[in-house]
C-alpha cells in the first residue's frame, strides 16, 4: 500500500482527489492543510507522493512554499511532490522549484493523469 500526503485542498476537492485515488490505486491519503501539517505528516512515515494544491484551502497561502520547503530539508528532499493547478505558468514554477509535472482539477481522472501518478503509487 502507497501513502499520498493531500496538502491544501477543500472539501469538495479532495473527496474528488481521494476517489480518483482509491479507484485506481491501493492507497491511504493523509490531509493537511497547512506548510506544517504536510512536514509533520512527511516526517512522520512513509510518503510515496505529496499532492499540493496550488493555493491552500485553509489560508490561501502559496502552496509553492510547500514544495520549496520540503525541497530545503535534506532529510525530505527525496519525496516525490506535484502540484495541483489548471494554471500552466503555475506548474512550470512548481517544476523549477523540484516538483514533478502536476495536474489540474480539471484533470483529475484523466489517463495522462493517472499515468504521471502509476509512476509513484503502483
Amino acid at each position: 500500500m502507497k501513502h499520498v500526503i493531500d496538502v491544501g485542498n477543500c472539501i469538495p476537492d479532495r473527496r474528488a482527489i481521494r476517489m480518483m485515488l482509491e479507484e485506481h490505486f491501493d492507497v491511504t491519503i493523509t490531509q493537511c492543510q497547512s506548510l506544517d501539517e504536510a512536514l509533520a505528516a512527511v516526517r512522520s512515515g512513509n510518503c510515496h507522493l505529496m499532492l499540493v494544491n496550488r493555493k491552500l484551502d485553509r489560508d490561501y497561502s502559496d502552496g509553492l512554499k510547500v514544495i520549496q520547503a520540503l525541497r530545503a530539508d535534506r532529510e525530505l528532499d527525496h519525496v516525490p511532490v506535484m502540484m495541483i493547478t489548471n494554471f500552466e505558468d503555475h506548474q512550470q514554477l512548481a517544476v523549477e522549484a523540484g516538483a514533478e509535472y502536476g495536474f489540474g482539477k480539471n484533470a483529475i481522472g484523466d489517463s495522462e493523469t493517472l499515468g504521471r501518478l502509476k509512476k509513484h503509487l503502483t
